[in-house]
């Protein structure tokens, strides 16, 4: 299943799930896997993992978050995933992939409020103001990103100005904003058990 890791090659031909639709090794065309129950629960936890790129403990202690939030498990979940910075960079078009997110994260580019955050977990609230470093506005591979990003448009939860390269987030992200091929109801199954 293509899970958009690779950023801007993802979108291309030369994707590899658009080049070889199959499971590696010799005898990959003739093997079919067959998958039932707690196969598919792990496989869509572990999807939702590579997706937003965090580990297992992590992932965890989300969940339990979520779990004693008010509403919808599954839907906690996802906003909660969503709302991460790392992430925000990502759906505003500041970086193409997560792993580049959290560089740019981690190397203190990235300012919130105009104060630098330096944590890719950090949890974006509703009005706060995502913008990177004077010098980061003239990078390459920033306005690389922010080119890919006009192709495909920005999520109806946040708000960007692309010329001065800031992005707004306007209200918790809901269900139908999260356009990613996930069922949160088996990973509430899974840690239910």
């Amino acid at each position: 299943m293509k899970l958009f890791l690779k950023g801007e090659r993802c979108f291309k031909p030369s994707c590899g799930i658009e080049k070889r639709n199959f499971q590696p090794g010799q005898h990959g065309h003739d093997r079919k896997a067959k998958i039932i129950g707690y196969g598919l629960q792990l496989r869509e936890k572990q999807k939702v993992k590579r997706i937003y790129g965090i580990l297992e403990n992590q992932f965890r202690t989300y969940f339990e978050k979520a779990v004693r939030q008010k509403g919808v498990t599954g839907e906690n979940l996802l906003a909660q995933l969503e709302r991460r910075l790392d992430n925000v960079l990502v759906r505003l078009g500041f970086a193409t992939t997560h792993a580049q997110a959290r560089q740019f994260v981690r190397h203190g580019h990235v300012l919130v409020n105009g104060k630098k955050v330096n944590i890719p977990s950090y949890q974006v609230s509703v009005g706060q103001e995502i913008s990177v470093k004077e010098k980061m506005k003239k990078n390459v591979q920033v306005a690389g990103a922010l080119e890919l990003v006009g192709g495909r448009g920005t999520p109806h939860w946040l708000e960007l100005n692309a010329e001065a390269v800031t992005g707004k987030i306007l209200t918790i992200p809901k269900r139908d904003d999260i356009s990613l091929p996930i069922q949160e109801r088996m990973i509430v199954e899974l840690y239910s058990k």
